[in-house]
């Protein structure tokens, strides 16, 4: 204190106080808890009532987890050893996933080709590494991201190399069909003739090209039954499947819905309305029973492909919805900008309004997602050997008959894993995007 001014003012301060750190009691954990927790007595008594019941509960839950049973070899077995261990029965028997966790992951797939199943989920986190991290991965990879779809079900399935190949030299085929035409006519005839190529190549020609040229170099892989896919394999399989087709289908039968041509535009609502109105497993009963009533007989129309498919479509509807209202939600001065740009209507899509209404549309798409990926359990009513299906398989076994929560709780865990990454990834797209504007 200074009283240099003191013949003026009673008290004046002319040097700064140094500064203090704040009372620990308004700072930090103790502080949050102070200000959260107990900042009025009725908050007090509500978090001292709700310690004590998660505590209840956690102890229960941790007493039964924590269990000396991993190397159990039977039901039986497991209650041997918590009773020498003075549990009184009360314990997980770990031991059934110590002994099938293998087969929840991979199925009956021949454990001598579980490398191709790993590979192929390997060669997945890369090929989607720049669509994810776009900013942190090199755009080369691009090119990898685009051959992708065609090494996934050949290493999964197996057979001869020259069928993806032939796949993919459909989309050639359609693409220099498209180019021809439009440059000839008009884009709209092009898209014909290059869907049209597509179709005669991969109905017609495709079979007859491949075959010739296996008898001739036979390349590829042992194959793989479908009826021996299953576990988590099986669910990751429709999942990326679904999650990866659904969106650019959504996002072309949402432009669909708002087109100015009747057609499309009825096309694609009615084809939105009708799934959106059918349950996913009255689909998938159609797709395992009815669907080879309309096909020519004897055509062997493979069960995964055709869950895939009902998946898929399933799935595009109502990501159809999500992105309409991404869509919905732009003003139509953004429509207007693009116009006064001179762009043609799909530059304006490509350029302005697309990334605008998908930024906005994060949160419903991977919700979307999520969901989709939960709904893939749905395959074990019609007979698919899912996580599900085969915890079922796995308690029809004399020795594990009885063991549920265990098989349960592993199957929700793994669950959880993955959609918790995706609703992480989700929230730091947000944030990378800033789509609150802030």
């Amino acid at each position: 204190m200074s009283d240099v001014h003191a013949h003026t003012v009673a008290f004046v301060r002319d040097t700064m106080l140094e500064q203090k750190t704040p009372p620990l009691s308004s700072v930090g954990p103790l502080g949050w808890a102070r200000a959260n927790l107990f900042s009025t007595w009725l908050n007090a008594a509500l978090t001292i009532v709700s310690a004590l019941f998660m505590l209840y509960v956690l102890a229960g839950i941790l007493g039964w987890v924590i269990s000396p049973t991993w190397f159990g070899t039977s039901l039986g077995d497991c209650r041997e050893i918590l009773a020498a261990a003075g549990r009184d029965g009360h314990g997980a028997c770990w031991g059934v996933i110590r002994e099938r966790w293998i087969q929840l992951l991979f199925g009956f797939y021949p454990s001598e080709l579980y490398w191709r199943p790993i590979l192929a989920f390997i060669l997945l986190g890369v090929a989607i590494a720049p669509v994810l991290f776009s900013d942190k991965v090199s755009p080369k990879l691009m090119w990898f991201t685009a051959a992708y779809p065609f090494i996934f079900p050949w290493l999964l399935w197996g057979g001869t190399v020259w069928m993806p190949l032939g796949a993919a030299a459909g989309f050639v085929i359609g693409f220099f069909a498209y180019r021809f035409v439009s440059e000839k006519q008009s884009d709209l005839l092009g898209i014909i003739a290059g869907v049209v190529a597509a179709l005669i190549w991969w109905l017609v020609l495709n079979g007859l090209v491949t075959g010739a040229l296996s008898s001739i170099l036979p390349i590829g892989f042992e194959p793989v039954e479908s009826r021996r896919f299953g576990g988590f394999m099986l669910s990751i399989t429709i999942g990326v499947v679904a999650i990866v087709c659904s969106l650019p289908l959504g996002i072309v039968l949402a432009l669909g819905r708002q087109s100015d041509l009747l057609i499309v535009k009825y096309i694609c609502v009615g084809f939105i309305e009708f799934i959106r109105g059918v349950p996913l497993i009255t689909l998938l009963f159609v797709a395992s029973t009815l669907l080879n009533i309309f096909l020519p007989p004897g055509t062997d129309f493979d069960i995964i492909l055709r869950v895939l498919i009902m998946v898929t479509l399933f799935a595009s509807a109502y990501m159809a919805e999500v992105i309409r209202g991404g869509l919905a939600a732009l003003p139509k001065g953004q429509y207007e900008g693009a116009d006064s740009l001179g762009l043609n209507y799909w530059q304006a899509q490509r350029l302005i309004i697309m990334p605008q209404a998908l930024k906005i549309s994060i949160p419903g798409i991977v919700s979307t997602f999520i969901g989709v990926f939960k709904d893939t359990t749905l395959v074990s009513i019609i007979g698919l050997l899912d996580p599900l299906g085969l915890s079922n398989a796995i308690r029809a076994d004399s020795n594990w008959n009885g063991i549920v929560w265990e098989l349960y709780g592993f199957i929700a865990l793994m669950f959880f894993v993955f959609c918790f990454s995706m609703s992480r990834y989700s929230m730091y797209l947000e944030r990378k995007l800033k789509t609150d504007h802030r």
